[in-house]
């Protein structure tokens, strides 16, 4: 056969759509080719409606219905429920306890989504993709993050609207999305606080400032992950909603 009739493998690379969203867990193959005539899925930003698209599953950029589905097997996204006492760094030079201790067994390369201070628990976010991590930490994109806080009470009643409106600490001004108290016992109170900044220790600061100083902290949420069961050092993957949520509140 000769070159000009011979057929062209360009047609033939990657893998047909439908079948990379079946693998995906998306929907079964005929679901996803209903889906896709539908107009439901989106290719690199364009709108795909025929049946034969292929695409490589390693580079694609796959949103179904506007959220963003994984389909790249060599990408990580974990959720780790960082204990107290642990160092929020992947090694530590004088053998200290950080969450790389937890990693260990891991391949390729890890980032920590933003920090918590040594004494501060709960929800941290890793992931090998950086760009995600970079701007899930960006104060442009303003993710939010809830914190159970538990401080020296009483607390007074206006001190919710003090922190909504915004106070002035050292390094500028930072006011909470939400404040909320969930339980008061003597002098100790158990508060909850939502707010979209990333300074350091910004939660212990903001609280000392105001005169409630924190006993103990627990992050809880970040945008649409939170923690659930999962014990202090116990690591999970994240599932496809949760990957998807994080993937839509930064543009991506």
């Amino acid at each position: 056969m000769t070159s000009e009739h011979r057929p062209s493998n360009a047609a033939e690379e990657g893998v047909r759509l439908q079948k990379v969203l079946s693998q995906a867990g998306v929907a079964s193959r005929r679901a996803a080719e209903e889906m896709i005539v539908e107009g439901r899925i989106e290719v690199d930003g364009e709108v795909v409606t025929e049946l034969g698209r292929r695409v490589d599953p390693a580079t694609a950029v796959i949103h179904v219905d506007g959220n963003r589905v994984m389909v790249n097997d060599n990408l990580t996204h974990l959720m780790l429920n960082k204990p107290r006492g642990i160092l929020c760094t992947m090694s530590d030079d004088k053998g200290r306890p950080c969450i790389g201790d937890y990693l260990r067994e891991r391949e390729g390369k890890l980032f920590h989504v933003g920090r918590l201070d040594q004494d501060t628990e709960g929800l941290l976010l890793i992931t090998n993709d950086g760009e995600l991590a970079n701007r899930l930490m960006h104060p442009s994109y303003k993710v939010r993050k809830t914190y159970l806080a538990e401080v020296i009470g009483p607390i007074p009643k206006e001190l919710g609207q003090q922190l909504r409106k915004g106070v002035e600490l050292e390094d500028g001004p930072v006011k909470v999305d939400r404040f909320k108290v969930v339980d008061t016992n003597q002098n100790r109170a158990l508060v909850e606080i939502v707010l979209h900044e990333g300074r350091k220790r910004i939660v212990r600061r903001l609280l000392k400032h105001v005169g409630h100083p924190v006993q103990r902290l627990v992050r809880t949420r970040i945008g649409d992950v939170r923690l659930t069961s999962e014990r202090p050092g116990a690591i999970r993957p994240l599932n496809r909603q949760e990957v998807g949520s994080l993937y839509r509140i930064v543009g991506m």
